[in-house]
């Protein structure tokens, strides 16, 4: 029968194994310490006697928990009336502060109207002054130089209105006398109408005519009733000629300067538009050049995590613009911290600006817009997945023997990863891949290179492990899955069961109502596969695939490796566009011009196109499974993408975070206030992992917490490493060895794996990683004393003791203590040592020195110097 240890019980009542050993011995139950047995019987009578207990803790915690949740209304009660008290303030501050605001502008309005008032009376007194004082002059002023046409011609006007007017009082002055006295007035307006700009005007008759009063008396009716009229309207046809005239020249003389003012204005903004018309050109061009979708041109590409500096350099905004709506949403961030995606998208938006957020395999990808009219047909790319010996590479030998001509059959052999096989006039790609790794590494970096998946199961063996993560690979990535069920031939094979069980997971037969089409082969007696090469033509029918091939090529690297003889070698998948000899491209961080190019077969090729897979050479660098290369027309270009992506490669390097390890876990959280150390334990056996577990549970835990994230028994996976990458664990083994594939994401990742065939090795590697996180234990201890025989004063320097060591040795780097009479007045440093005229670093027993105190004066005779260090000794437990 199944017995309970003391602290077991005490953990699961929520008390420490102390509390249930004085409660056990209340009860007068049997047991000496946290780790021994007690009987079902006393534990049943434990948690018959705790029961009460229990509840009233319970009870006291809901109390608590009532009071406080009690408390916390009530505080917010209170915050919220303050702070509805504070708003109504400021409201009514605002109002007080609104209406002065409002009396000071318009005392200051009145005030500014009653300036411009008298201002504008004093100015008309002077004008009236200015007028009455005035010299009168009937003759035509000259006309000065003026600044413009339009001045001189208002000039004018002024002069002929005026002379006008003097004209008119004359005449009027005139008729008002007598008739001899209006010969004279005749005779004097003569010559001011003769010396008015009027060129043909005629002269008066009667002017000095003395022979009879017959003549002059005709004289005096032609002067009154034709002569001066005549005259008069002489003066007025020119008047009016000379109005027209000179309004004619107004009007152009206006639309003259508004042409000239508005002229360099307009060439200015045609200037703008044609240069933002060139622009946009040279955008649509290198956009048409570059195969890029033509409404995405005003999309701006943020990278995922940008700063706040980053974006608006990017928006080509100020940065004051973005911090001011980030503190208006009430996330206030600096230049240099970086932005969430949802941030990038409000602020975006709110400049009115389109932007896509790129994540890191997108900014590592190209994005391309093809023409419909320019696509044409390609061949299906296939991957084979499934578990281990279910045929994945006895099919692919199957099928390669299957799709080639009579005379090379037999004689294949493949110089890359990767066949082409001819089905009728029918071309497919198959990539070689020993499983579902690499399917999975080319997803990871955003590489979608396969068209369909053929899933082979073993008709005897059934779904396996690898099957089921094959499939969830293939759903993840949207590829159509073709299952062949191999092996049909084998003695108890069984492929309606293996059906059955593919239901389970999603993979439904067509027959049976699903859209998983199904076909029965066996790969070493070549059954079947033929049917399984025409169900992968009519999936890809269904699917239309198409490419253009007429653009410069891009594709996916499916491997890449450094030859002794060749150098870097990658083999390439051409998913678009025709990949030709001496093109420059870049591949991830790698990038040169194609040197040569091996087909499947080992033979020399100059091209490749859409869906073929080549072998090229000329590459500086060995490039990773699942980079996209494409080709560009000048290998700087290339260059220098290569060489922007390979500088943020190695700052993302330098900022990655280090892991813990045992090594170290003392400096990694030394600084730390909570001290973890979190395991993941994997075991042969679950006893091994409850044993373990059992005895990291003994550990004192009161500065360290032990975490157990999580315990399996088998192998050590890819899936332990990544959960260790996220948590910041160590992966424990116990009797199991990590798979290749965890190792090198271990090796990649910076995990630690740590494996034992003795569990008490284990124990005491993670005590030992315990102990040394615990703080070090301070210990003073003691240097040297010496005794204050004398002060004297040193110049800039102050009061120095002249001293005499009685015990130990005092050095320059110690701390020491100034005690007078039993009692510490002073703890510090020693700003001088000497010995003499010289400086010394420590001054010996029975020995003189001068030692001056750090910030402190007050030294007298007597006084007892002490000097120590702090010593930090490792805790042992």
């Amino acid at each position: 029968m199944a017995k309970t240890r003391v602290h077991d019980l005490a953990k699961e009542y929520g008390m420490s194994s102390k509390e249930m050993l004085g409660h056990l011995q209340d009860m007068k139950i049997p047991a000496k310490s946290a780790s021994s047995t007690l009987e079902d019987a006393y534990v049943s009578m434990v948690r018959k006697k705790l029961k009460p207990i229990l509840e009233a803790r319970a009870a006291e915690i809901e109390a608590a928990r009532r009071a406080e949740e009690q408390a916390k209304a009530e505080e917010a009660r209170i915050a919220a009336e303050k702070a509805e008290q504070e708003r109504i303030a400021a409201e009514q501050r605002r109002e007080r502060e609104r209406a002065e605001e409002e009396r000071r502008r318009a005392a200051a309005e009145a005030e500014r109207k009653a300036r411009e008032e008298a201002k504008a009376e004093a100015e008309r007194k002077a004008r009236e002054e200015a007028e009455r004082n005035r010299v009168r002059d009937n003759a035509p002023k000259s006309i000065p130089s003026f600044s413009s046409l339009l001045d001189q011609i208002a000039q004018q006007e002024e002069v002929l209105k005026r002379q006008a007017e003097e004209a008119a009082q004359k005449k009027a002055e005139s008729q008002g006398r007598g008739r001899r006295p209006e010969a004279p007035a005749r005779r004097s307006a003569a010559p001011a109408a003769t010396s008015a700009p009027a060129p043909s005007s005629p002269a008066p008759q009667g002017a000095g005519d003395g022979d009879g009063r017959r003549r002059g008396k005709k004289g005096r009716r032609g002067g009154e009733g034709g002569e001066d009229r005549y005259s008069r309207m002489a003066r007025e046809a020119e008047a009016y000629n000379r109005s027209r005239v000179l309004e004619e020249a107004r009007v152009a003389v206006e639309e003259a300067s508004r042409e000239s003012t508005g002229r360099r204005k307009r060439r200015k903004e045609r200037r703008q538009k044609q240069a933002a018309e060139a622009a946009m050109e040279h955008r649509i061009e290198e956009a048409l050049a570059n195969d890029q979708d033509l409404s995405q041109l005003d999309t701006v590409k943020v990278p995922q995590g940008s700063t706040v500096g980053e974006l608006a350099e990017l928006l080509g905004v100020p940065a004051n613009d973005i911090i001011k709506r980030l503190f208006l949403l009430g996330t206030p961030l600096t230049l240099t911290e970086s932005m969430s995606d949802e941030l990038i998208e409000l602020v975006a938006d709110d400049l009115g600006r389109d932007v896509k957020v790129m994540t890191k395999e997108e900014e590592n990808s190209f994005t391309f817009y093809d023409d419909p009219a320019t696509l044409k047909g390609r061949p299906p790319v296939v991957t084979v997945m499934g578990h281990v010996d279910h045929g994945k590479t006895s099919l692919l030998d199957a099928i390669r023997h299957t799709g080639v001509a009579e005379g090379e059959a037999g004689g294949i052999t493949q110089a890359i990863g990767a066949s082409q096989v001819m089905v009728g006039d029918r071309k497919i790609t198959f990539i070689d891949t020993p499983g579902h790794e690499t399917f999975t590494a080319m997803r990871a970096r955003g590489a979608k290179v396969t068209d369909i998946v053929i899933l082979i199961v073993a008709a005897d063996d059934g779904v396996m492990p690898q099957t089921v993560e094959s499939i969830n690979h293939a759903k993840a990535a949207g590829v159509p899955i073709i299952v062949a069920v191999n092996k049909i031939d084998k003695p108890g094979a069984n492929p309606d069961k293996v059906r059955q069980e593919l239901t389970e997971y999603g993979i439904i037969p067509e027959e049976w109502g699903g859209q998983n089409m199904f076909v029965n082969i066996s790969a070493k007696k070549k059954i079947g596969i033929d049917e399984l090469l025409d169900t992968v033509l009519l999936q890809a029918d269904v699917l239309e695939l198409k490419a253009n091939p007429d653009t410069f090529a891009s594709g996916n690297v499916l491997e890449a490796k450094l030859d002794r003889g060749r150098g870097s070698v990658a083999t390439v998948l051409v998913t678009r566009g025709t990949l030709r000899i001496g093109d420059a491209l870049v591949a991830g961080l790698a990038y040169g011009r194609v040197r040569a190019m091996l087909d499947p077969k080992g033979n020399s090729v100059t091209e490749a196109g859409p869906s073929d897979a080549v072998e090229i050479l000329g590459l500086q660098s060995v490039p990773m499974a699942g980079d996209e290369f494409r080709v560009f027309q000048d290998d700087r270009d290339a260059r220098d993408l290569a060489d922007q992506r390979a500088l943020k490669a190695r700052i993302e390097e330098q900022n990655r975070v280090k892991h813990v390890t045992l090594e170290n876990l003392f400096d990694t959280m030394a600084d730390a206030e909570v001290k973890e150390l979190n395991l993941i334990i994997k075991a042969d056996v679950q006893g091994s992992i409850e044993a373990l577990q059992d005895s990291l549970n003994k550990m004192d835990q009161s500065e360290v917490r032990i975490n157990t994230i999580h315990s399996a028994v088998g192998a050590i996976t890819e899936t332990d490493v990544v959960l260790a990458d996220a948590s910041n664990a160590i992966i424990i083994g116990f009797g199991v060895r990590p798979e290749a594939k965890a190792r090198a994401a271990a090796e990649r990742d910076g995990v630690e794996i740590r494996t034992y065939s003795v569990i008490y090795k284990a124990i005491e590697d993670i005590d030992a990683a315990r102990i040394g996180m615990l703080k070090p234990t301070e210990v003073e201890v003691q240097t040297g004393t010496a005794e204050v025989r004398d002060t004297f004063k040193v110049p800039k320097v102050g009061i120095a003791a002249g001293c005499m060591v009685q015990e130990g040795e005092i050095s320059r780097d110690d701390q020491v203590r100034l005690v007078r009479d039993g009692i510490v007045v002073y703890e510090g440093k020693i700003a001088s040592l000497r010995r003499y005229k010289d400086d010394v670093k420590s001054v010996k027993a029975g020995f003189e020195c001068g030692i001056g105190l750090e910030n402190f004066q007050d030294v007298h005779p007597g006084d007892q110097i002490e000097g120590f260090r702090i010593d930090q000794v490792a805790r042992t437990e």
